[in-house]
């Protein structure tokens, strides 16, 4: 498997799209961009700064960024000028703004942590643990979603070792299990809880979580049984794993009464509202 898997960086409070690309992070120029000055016109913004770094001698600029593809709003892969961080420090030192020195620092801390999660993974898993924990979910849901991002880890190691190889076809396949377990892809998923750019699973409740873990786990065990090779072997397997997992939602749901898929979001400042 690709690393190009997209990640939120929150900078006072922004978001900025970043990316796993040479074992470093890689960040999304226009994010920075509309961050640093608020503009709405991020775009040309950079269009119109490149040019101006050009010309002033810095030609490498362009060399130096990779056009890679990061979920763009409507939830779809895009490709999007981005760079590392010592490229991004120079294009920082461009753009007058009084958060340029903040960022700049926010950003070697950022660059810091990623070298820290190389050599301790452990690392990782614990700053995703206080992020939530700041955000004001409570434990019990936070090891939950912890849990599932390593059943999901496990997953995707299983398809990289059985021939899946471009990002879309991860996508194609981690729909095939959401629609198999839930009747939805999770793009539909998303919109029917309203999101846009954030992460589905940070927003699913604890029984929408367990089903997503059951089928992703299901579709590992299978893949690991049968070893199915190539993209199209892999998902049959991911439509058989999700079966397992959406049979068992659709018992539950007979005997509650109540549908475990919810437009409701797990959004930090309802969850009180929402454990009631």
């Amino acid at each position: 498997m690709t690393d190009e898997i997209t990640k939120i960086a929150i900078f006072r409070n922004k978001e900025i799209r970043k990316i796993i690309h040479r074992n470093e992070w890689w960040f999304s120029v226009v994010d920075v961009i509309e961050v640093l000055t608020g503009t709405d016109r991020s775009r040309k913004y950079w269009s119109d700064l490149k040019k101006k770094l050009i010309q002033e001698g810095y030609t490498e600029v362009s060399e130096k960024i990779g056009q890679l593809k990061l979920k763009a709003v409507d939830g779809k892969l895009r490709k999007t000028d981005c760079v590392d961080t010592e490229t991004l420090f120079r294009i920082v030192q461009s753009i007058p703004s009084p958060k340029a020195e903040p960022f700049k620092r926010w950003l070697a801390k950022v660059g810091y942590e990623r070298i820290q999660e190389i050599e301790d993974p452990e690392l990782a898993q614990k700053r995703a643990r206080a992020l939530y924990k700041a955000k004001g979910y409570p434990d019990e849901w936070i090891e939950r979603r912890m849990r599932g991002i390593a059943i999901r880890e496990e997953l995707t190691d299983q398809w990289q070792k059985h021939g899946v190889e471009l990002p879309k076809e991860y996508e194609i396949l981690t729909a095939e299990i959401s629609k198999a377990t839930f009747g939805v892809t999770p793009r539909e998923y998303k919109k029917l809880k309203g999101l846009k750019r954030e992460n589905l699973r940070d927003h699913m409740n604890d029984l929408e979580l367990l089903f997503s873990q059951l089928g992703e786990a299901a579709t590992t065990e299978i893949t690991k049984t049968e070893h199915p090779q190539g993209f199209e072997k892999n998902r049959h397997v991911s439509k058989r794993g999700g079966k397992i997992a959406g049979d068992a939602r659709k018992k539950l749901e007979i005997e509650t009464g109540r549908k475990v898929v919810t437009e409701e979001n797990y959004l930090p400042g309802n969850i009180t509202k929402k454990l009631k």
